[in-house]
């Protein structure tokens, strides 16, 4: 680079012509410099910018008024995203991930997705099915869907008896989640109910109305779910006056460990973020590739999250305003661009949490 913009000046070019050379254009490890063509050398000697001899870190460089500062905003909108360049660990089953990393593609990051929980069938499908048969044949007034893979789990064992969405017909159907929602409405069904503040069992109860003799022909809920789902949402609708039939859909189990590498990355600060939507997601993480470094930026959806990476000695930086995995990816993109705009402020350089030195300490954050 040096070389050709000392031709450039030797062809007649201004040393004070303004330059903007670009490396790794379109990757993560893009990053760009504004200088001119007496000064580029220097610039990025500086920033300890070394040729690449394979070829694998093309450079392009902008000469004239296009690449001045004033243009440089224009010219680096890519750089300029929230969390450009971070890796960040999700782990969620491939299913979940799909809409959540591309929220955070959006960002600029480089989403990873490690699967920390496996779904499985029930051990034993009797209690299921008789559910299911109950809900056809009128047994039901409510049924309740609180994850996205109870909605799988009934639609599967619909499918199964040549059923559709059509047998939902006179049943009220409530959801916790808006992905929880997104998937019923996927599959043909409306809900009746979606909790109005938050998206929990505990969110659910504040809005489920109590049983009422004369309005509710039925007094008994289908309530489909995990095998260690908490016993919150039956106790509460017992209180309200609910029979309520409690199946097990399916079993969560822990998933198998990532590669090698991963983990290595994990434990030793290779990823900038990481987003636990769960506790479950926490406590399996840790279980099967060990605990975060502790300059990873950790992300929770909510407080019991939160409270459970905690009790796992993690430090929590960034925390959903409301339990939604694309809120949480907001607040994250909100927490790297904070960051940018810190550092930019200081005359520091924008770099990755992962960047930092081993065993740098980090300040808790109060986003």
């Amino acid at each position: 680079m040096a070389a050709a913009a000392g031709e450039l000046v030797s062809a007649g070019r201004k040393p004070d012509t303004p330059l903007t050379v670009t490396v790794a254009g379109t990757t993560t490890r893009q990053r760009t410099w504004t200088a001119t063509l007496g000064t580029i050398a220097q610039t990025l000697k500086q920033a300890k910018v070394l040729p690449s001899p394979d070829g694998g870190r093309p450079v392009i460089a902008v000469v004239g008024e296009r690449s001045a500062a004033a243009r440089r905003d224009q010219l680096s909108w890519f750089e300029s995203k929230p969390l450009f360049g971070w890796k960040v660990l999700v782990p969620r089953t491939k299913e979940q991930a799909a809409s959540l990393s591309d929220q955070l593609r959006s960002y600029g990051a480089v989403p990873h997705e490690v699967p920390t929980i496996a779904v499985e069938p029930p051990r034993t499908p009797q209690q299921m099915e008789r559910a299911v048969k109950g809900l056809v044949t009128g047994r039901y007034e409510w049924i309740a869907f609180t994850s996205v893979n109870a909605v799988k789990a009934v639609r599967e064992k619909f499918e199964e008896y040549g059923l559709d969405a059509r047998a939902f017909a006179g049943i009220k159907v409530a959801a916790v989640g808006e992905q929880t929602a997104k998937a019923l409405v996927a599959f043909g069904v409306k809900p009746d109910l979606v909790p109005s503040g938050e998206q929990s069992a505990a969110g659910l109860l504040e809005d489920w109305p109590p049983y009422d003799p004369v309005f509710d022909p039925i007094d008994r809920v289908f309530l489909p779910r995990a095998d260690i789902a908490t016993e919150t949402l039956v106790a509460g609708l017992i209180e309200l006056g609910w029979e309520v039939d409690d199946v097990t859909a399916y079993r969560t189990v822990r998933a198998s460990p990532p590669p090698a590498e991963t983990r290595e990355a994990i434990k030793g600060g290779g990823f900038d973020a990481v987003l636990f939507t769960s506790s479950s997601t926490v406590r399996n993480l840790v279980g099967i590739a060990g605990k975060p470094h502790n300059v990873t930026v950790i992300a929770c959806i909510g407080p019991a999250t939160a409270k459970t990476a905690e009790e796992h000695g993690l430090r929590v930086d960034v925390m959903a305003p409301e339990p939604s995995v694309h809120k949480l990816a907001e607040a994250l993109a909100d927490f790297g661009m904070k960051r940018r705009a810190a550092a930019l402020e200081a005359g520091d350089p924008v770099t990755r949490p992962s960047e930092r030195r081993p065993g740098a300490r980090r300040r808790r954050s109060t986003t």
